[in-house]
């Protein structure tokens, strides 16, 4: 029997959907990356797993402390401000010009005016968000299961992640490249990495990385993923689980599909084997000091 933790998404049927809500959580994290001290490796802008949907940190307006909510159970955008003030905005069909004028507009009643650059990242072709009238579909159904997928990962990668003891990032959700990621570090620098500032902090260290990402145009479907960074001789070739998982040499890191993990008979011990895997072929290949980061 299917488990309902584990819910079907297949990238086709809701892609419009993905792509205006990817749009308006970049809205929001465009919001936290004015409002929030600049924490190592954009951690401080990532969005959380909050128990009903994706959350800020606690943002800062001078001495006036908020947080933005997706609650995607009642389908709202919650705005809370520290003083006990709430306002919501639904989350129903609307171009992203809308949803962006709606929530600045909700912002400044409030007194918690921000400018932000409202040119979406880590997308081809971006469209400003107040001339973005393409993207406007939002449908409930697979957002509950996009919701529901999210929070079994979270169990998941932070239940993987309890015996590292080393440096650690939260399981949190990166609304630039619209994936759920948790990273390891080795405690080492990393060789310089060319880019934009933010990869080049982001990679600042030496890093395995474990995520979900639910896929595009050129991957149509969810996958789950591992890479480590600088990439150790012989990762590519590592043997790892389950046997569905495979090194993807055009994206230079090991892919497992989400319909593999969610059609298995135990799906939470699918992910975790991934997880688990390949880790430990990154950390020995990369001779990462494991008696001190593993408990």
């Amino acid at each position: 029997m299917p488990d309902a933790r584990w819910p079907s998404l297949r990238y086709a049927d809701w892609k419009d959907t993905y792509a205006t809500l990817h749009m308006w959580t970049q809205v929001v994290g465009k919001i936290a990356l004015k409002t929030t001290p600049p924490l190592n490796h954009s951690w401080g802008i990532a969005l959380q797993i909050g128990p009903r949907g994706l959350i800020t940190r606690s943002l800062y307006h001078d001495t006036r402390r908020f947080t933005l909510e997706f609650d995607f159970i009642e389908h709202q955008l919650i705005l809370r401000i520290a003083d006990g003030t709430v306002r919501n905005l639904p989350l129903e069909p609307m171009t992203v010009a809308d949803f962006y004028r709606r929530v600045m507009a909700v912002l400044a009643d409030l007194g918690l005016e921000v400018r932000i650059w409202p040119t979406p990242v880590e997308i081809p072709n971006p469209i400003r968000f107040e001339q973005d009238t393409i993207h406007h579909s939002y449908e409930r159904e697979p957002v509950e299961r996009l919701w529901a997928i999210l929070q079994s990962c979270d169990r998941v990668m932070t239940s993987r992640r309890c015996s590292f003891v080393g440096k650690c990032s939260p399981v949190h959700f990166f609304w630039g490249s619209f994936d759920l990621a948790v990273t390891r570090f080795s405690g080492r620098l990393a060789p310089p990495r060319e880019g934009p500032a933010f990869m080049q902090e982001a990679y600042s260290h030496e890093v395995i990385s474990h995520g979900f990402w639910p896929g595009n145009e050129q991957l149509p479907e969810p996958v789950f993923y591992a890479y480590a960074v600088p990439e150790p001789e012989g990762f590519k070739e590592a043997q790892v689980a389950p046997a569905a998982a495979a090194y993807s040499r055009e994206m230079s890191e090991f892919l497992l599909t989400y319909e593999a993990v969610r059609t298995s008979d135990d799906p939470d011990s699918a992910l975790g084997q991934f997880i688990d895997s390949t880790y430990e072929a990154g950390a020995r290949l990369g001779k990462w000091d494991r008696e001190a980061l593993e408990k």
